[in-house]
């Protein structure tokens, strides 16, 4: 972790993903990684959760979500989790591909920011469940209820609580994480988040 104390920040929303190769251990090290970019702090990170591939192929993902407090600017951050996507293998042989890692900014600040190169907040994240949940876990004044019974029939299943600083949380009880190979059925649950079970159609937070 860098210092930020120097400098003005802003608290930001990450979703982390992956399904190729070692997806779980990847989201562990872009966790790591992003608590060692410049001027910037890991402060909470969701559970993992595996989602079955939205507009996507191959095995299941292992998605996530951390809140970071930054002084990079959104083009700056954008630039640095770029790196990290290339330097966990990431490729794009074409649009949602499958991915070693995947990182998008959801959310910083209050910002609304509309560029060809990128668009704040992310314009699909109220699409998917596996964006929606975790970020509720760690952040639920970002999400209402109606957002998430929206996304209710979308596959997904928490399998590993972790701590703020993405280490893995002791004696917690976890689904166990087997490995789904691509052309297999995807063994993620339909959403249980609470409040998308509580929400009716129309309700508010």
């Amino acid at each position: 972790m860098n210092s930020t104390s120097q400098h003005n920040t802003v608290t930001a929303y990450l979703a982390l993903g992956a399904n190729l190769g070692d997806a779980q251990q990847a989201v562990h090290q872009a966790m790591r990684d992003i608590a060692q970019l410049p001027d910037t702090r890991l402060l909470a990170c969701s559970s993992l959760y595996r989602t079955a591939p939205v507009e996507s192929s191959g095995p299941d993902y292992i998605n996530a979500v951390v809140q970071i407090e930054t002084a990079l600017q959104p083009l700056a951050l954008l630039h640095a989790i770029h790196a990290l996507e290339q330097a966990a293998g990431r490729e794009r042989p074409w649009r949602n591909a499958p991915r070693t890692l995947d990182i998008d900014i959801l959310l910083y600040g209050d910002l609304l920011l509309n560029t060809p190169e990128l668009t704040i907040p992310h314009p699909r994240m109220g699409q998917r469940a596996f964006v929606l949940v975790p970020l509720a876990e760690i952040a639920p004044e970002k999400v209402d209820a109606r957002q998430l019974q929206a996304v209710a029939n979308q596959a997904i299943q928490a399998i590993e609580r972790l701590q703020a600083d993405g280490a893995a949380a002791a004696a917690t009880p976890i689904t166990p994480a087997t490995a789904v190979q691509p052309g297999t059925q995807s063994t993620a649950q339909p959403t249980t988040h609470p409040a998308a079970q509580s929400a009716a159609p129309g309700s508010g937070a």
